[in-house]
């Protein structure tokens, strides 16, 4: 049985944290559908997002091992983690910097394409520059509209 960990960190606890610290390159946190699609795509386990659900809720908190082990591999880390604090600790540690390191250069890739794409512009005579700065003032808005509705 996984119950919670010296520290009183409970298994619903650890895997959130590698949900919002173990991101596809996107930074968006993996739902819990594509979870258990990629686990059970493997063959060996079958989850369902509803049972992943359950866990992280806490709602269900006695996995089986190979359960664990499935997670475990898919968010790149050792089972341990699941059971050992210690381990738990320092693999946090070493998501947390790479979750920054992995911030740091999709600014730099931002910036880099922002530079990238005033050069070309810059390129364009005046009339299809306007055309540009209107074009992005539509994706602006609806970027904008989007993030409002996720809000919401």
């Amino acid at each position: 049985m996984v119950e919670q960990g010296r520290q009183g960190r409970a298994l619903a606890d650890k895997l959130n944290h590698l949900f919002v610290y173990k991101t596809p390159r996107d930074g968006q946190e993996y739902s819990n559908e594509q979870v258990a699609n990629a686990i059970s795509a493997q063959g060996d386990v079958k989850i369902s997002q509803s049972y992943i659900w359950q866990l992280r809720k806490g709602k269900k908190d006695n996995p089986t091992f190979k359960h664990l082990q499935a997670l475990a591999a898919f968010f790149g880390v050792p089972v341990s983690y699941f059971f050992d604090d210690e381990v738990t600790d320092r693999v946090d540690q070493q998501l947390q910097a790479l979750k920054s390191e992995q911030r740091r250069l999709n600014e730099i890739a931002a910036s880099s394409e922002a530079q990238l794409m005033a050069m070309r512009a810059g390129e364009l005579s005046p009339s299809r520059r306007r055309l540009v700065m209107e074009l992005l003032d539509v994706v602006y808005r609806e970027e904008q509209a989007g993030r409002s509705d996720t809000e919401d």
